[in-house]
């Protein structure tokens, strides 16, 4: 049961919030900013292959899963690959997620 148990916080650790996570990969300008979007349903997150509307900030994002909203007229739609420590430069900032419009655009 602990093996359980401990396999389980290995993920959990690689977890983030949503709204803190917008806010550590320089998304979006504020956190209250991210938490008023996903409350007001504007982001969409994939997970295994199926997309939903997240209406909670405290919606946990892990890697490899996709959000897609919009901001301004932009449309950002990025994967997670890390969930970060803190809102560091924007080069750190970088590093967290993946912008897969732009891989698309290029192909």
């Amino acid at each position: 049961m602990r093996a359980k148990d401990t396999s389980s916080h290995a993920s959990e650790s690689d977890a983030c919030r949503l709204d803190i996570w917008l806010y550590r990969t320089r998304l979006l300008k504020t956190r209250a900013l991210a938490g008023h979007l996903i409350s007001k349903g504007k982001i969409r997150l994939r997970r295994n292959g199926q997309m939903e509307r997240i209406k909670k900030p405290h919606a946990l994002i892990r890697p490899g899963d996709q959000v897609t909203f919009m901001r301004g007229t932009e449309l950002i739609n990025a994967e997670m690959i890390a969930s970060g420590t803190r809102r560091g430069p924007a080069s750190e900032a970088q590093t967290l997620y993946l912008r897969l419009d732009d891989t698309e655009s290029a192909s």
